[in-house]
């Protein structure tokens, strides 16, 4: 289960990477713009102050994120839904992925799928978080390669499910589509309160703790927690209230092949 409100406690530092994808797609007059993976709704909403003439549209497969999209009151058609089963309308001109094909086995397929289903013209934008190997990371497999943990957890951590900028770029070249792929390193700086959770650990239980969390009862899971929490204030010390916690994520932009409609 999705939790919204622990998901946008570092809202800002997570809407940055869409604000920085969406800014490469530049289409006009789009028909139908589509956020797959849209979460509690509030980045959709800017698709629609964008392109305020179009259709725009949420999917996620979260009925707790859908809920709380719902309540924004923005012009958006929002549904609960599996990416792996969506496929593009006809008139589905913007395709947006931000920061959930990390979650899908078999996400290539998928995107050379889109490319190949999606019109002529239409834009695919797609980011992944790129810290598989980082510190944080790290640190997650080693405690939860364990004994106390290690049968639970280890099969629901994979190394490595994305690919690089020019991974995604020869998969998209090589469907038919115009590329621009890049990687950027954020380096967000998280307050780090003396009597709070360290701020790198608040941050992964948005995301990456999910599936231990959902794995552990009450009990098991405040342990891990305990030990992962030591692993990562050696790996992340604060200096002066603050953690620098450096952030890549992987790009990607591609547009279908040929000429573009009018209406982009």
């Amino acid at each position: 289960m999705w939790d919204p409100a622990t998901y946008l406690r570092y809202d800002d530092e997570r809407s940055r990477p869409f604000h920085d994808l969406v800014a490469r797609i530049a289409a006009h007059r789009p028909r139908t713009v589509v956020d797959l993976g849209c979460g509690p709704g509030r980045l959709t909403a800017t698709l629609a102050d964008r392109w305020p003439g179009s259709r725009v549209r949420g999917l996620d497969s979260s009925p707790e994120m859908i809920a709380r999209a719902s309540t924004l009151g923005a012009p958006v058609e929002y549904d609960v839904g599996d990416v792996r089963d969506w496929r593009p309308t006809p008139d589905v001109d913007v395709l947006v992925t931000n920061a959930v094909l990390q979650w899908v086995p078999g996400h290539r397929d998928l995107l050379r799928r889109w490319a190949h289903e999606l019109p002529v013209g239409a834009w695919l934008a797609v980011q992944v978080p790129g810290n598989f190997d980082a510190p944080s990371h790290r640190a997650l497999r080693e405690v939860a390669g364990r004994p106390a943990w290690r049968g639970e957890l280890l099969p629901l951590l994979r190394e490595a499910p994305v690919d690089d900028a020019v991974g995604y770029a020869a998969l998209l070249a090589g469907a038919g589509c115009a590329v621009d792929a890049w990687e950027t390193t954020y380096v967000h700086l998280l307050s780090a309160p003396a009597d709070a959770a360290h701020p790198v650990l608040t941050w992964m239980e948005g995301t990456a703790l999910r599936p231990v969390r959902a794995a552990l009862d009450a009990a098991r899971w405040a342990d891990f927690r305990a030990e992962l929490e030591v692993r990562l204030d050696e790996a992340y010390p604060a200096r002066g209230g603050q953690v620098y916690f450096p952030f890549r994520r992987v790009f990607v932009v591609a547009r279908t092949g040929g000429r573009a409609e009018e209406n982009l």
